[in-house]
Order: C-alpha cells, then sequence, then structure tokens
C-alpha cells in the first residue's frame, strides 16, 4: 500500500469536499424556504446573505439586500441595546443578541418587532458572522396622506421650524423667537400632534414634505407669514 497511501488520501479529501457542498447546498436551500425572514451579515452588519421572506420585508429580492447595513433596513428602537451588542462582539463575546427594531412594510405600514443575532464561525478564534433573524411583532396602518389644513403654520411655527431645521437647540430657538424654553416647546407639541410626527427629525422632514420650508435653501427659511 506504500504507492496507494497518496491517492487514497487524495480521495478522501475529494469525498469530504464533496459531501462539504451537498450539505452547504442542503443549508442553502432549508435557508430560502424558511418563512422567518433570515439573515447572514458579516461582524458589522453588512448583509451577505439574505433569504426571500427578509427580502419581502424591505420589498426587494435577496441580492440586491446583499452589501446593506442591517440597522439601516430596521432602525433600533433603542441606541443603548446596540452599542451594548457592538462592545460585546468587538470582546468577542458569543451570547444571543436581541434588538428592538421597527421598518417600513413595501405596503407603507410601520411595522415592529425584534432582530435576534447569533455570532457563528466554523472556530472560537475566527471573526464571527452573524446569524439574523427577525420576528414580526405588530404593524400600524400608514398614516393617511397630510390635509391641506395640515400645512398651514402660524408665522412663529414657521420660525421655529427654520431654525430647528438648521440645527437650532430650544434653548436658542428661545433666545431668536423672544419665547420661553417652554413656549417654544408648546408649540413644538402642537406641530408633532397635528403631523403625527414621532420627533424633531420627522417633525422637520414633515416640514419639507408640506411645503412649509423651502426645499434648497440654505440657512432653511420658511414662507412669508400668514
Amino acid at each position: 500500500m506504500r504507492g496507494g497511501g497518496p491517492a487514497w488520501q487524495e480521495t478522501l479529501v475529494d469525498q469530504a469536499r464533496q459531501e462539504a457542498v451537498t450539505w452547504r447546498n442542503r443549508a442553502l436551500l432549508l435557508f430560502d424556504r424558511v418563512a422567518m425572514p433570515v439573515a447572514v451579515c458579516d461582524v458589522y452588519g453588512a448583509v451577505l446573505l439574505a433569504n426571500p421572506a427578509m427580502a419581502a420585508e424591505c420589498g426587494t429580492t435577496p441580492g440586491r439586500l446583499r452589501g446593506r447595513d442591517v440597522l439601516d433596513l430596521f432602525s433600533p428602537r433603542e441606541a443603548t441595546q446596540v452599542e451594548r451588542v457592538a462592545q460585546a462582539l468587538r470582546l468577542r463575546h458569543r451570547s444571543r443578541y436581541q434588538v428592538s427594531v421597527r421598518w417600513r412594510a413595501p405596503g407603507g405600514a410601520e411595522r415592529y418587532g425584534e432582530l435576534t443575532a447569533d455570532p457563528v464561525s466554523d472556530t472560537v478564534e475566527d471573526t464571527p458572522a452573524l446569524l439574523v433573524m427577525l420576528r414580526v411583532d405588530g404593524e400600524r396602518a400608514p398614516s393617511p396622506a397630510p390635509h391641506a389644513e395640515q400645512a398651514r403654520v402660524t408665522s412663529m411655527e414657521a420660525r421655529i421650524l427654520a431654525l430647528l431645521a438648521a440645527g437650532a437647540t430650544t434653548a436658542r430657538a428661545a433666545r431668536e423667537t423672544g419665547l420661553t424654553a417652554d413656549g417654544v416647546t408648546y408649540h413644538l407639541r402642537r406641530l408633532s400632534s397635528r403631523w403625527r410626527a414621532a420627533n424633531r427629525t420627522e417633525l422637520v422632514a414633515r416640514a419639507y414634505a408640506l411645503g412649509v420650508l423651502a426645499p434648497g435653501v440654505w440657512p432653511p427659511e420658511a414662507p412669508a407669514a400668514e
């Protein structure tokens, strides 16, 4: 068997490779057929592979998700959760990590749920990939189109929105308008309620969308007061 030693070893290697390919194809077939949205990401969150269910949540195809940041697709509801996960991954901890997220479904509804990330790799020393699964907990119907009346703002509201769009704090907006900080907050709360804006960033975005602030102008400007 002296002459057959190397040949025998090559045969074993070939068999092992064929078995690995077979199991990989089976795993990919199962991956594609799983009803739960699943993706494989690198340690930084970039999508390497996604199944059709995950792509459907984003209104696209699996191939178009490749390279996208999973946290751009699904917005964390608490930034501190993401910071804790990032720190744990830097320390090579291999626990299961969960992040509460929300995202916009293809039909326009806002969905919310939970991303679960499991670090996976061949050895403990290897930099892990992340097996990411999405659980959908519920959704809110899309907000109705804004009524024309919603676009009407007072001169003071318009001025506060322009200051906000320029990055002003509540204190600075109060100084610029001659209001108290509570007065500025009062106007912002009224606008947020009227436009169903969740935060100040969304409030400014709505102002531009409704034509309250002029696009392409810096510093931000409001139209003539009524």
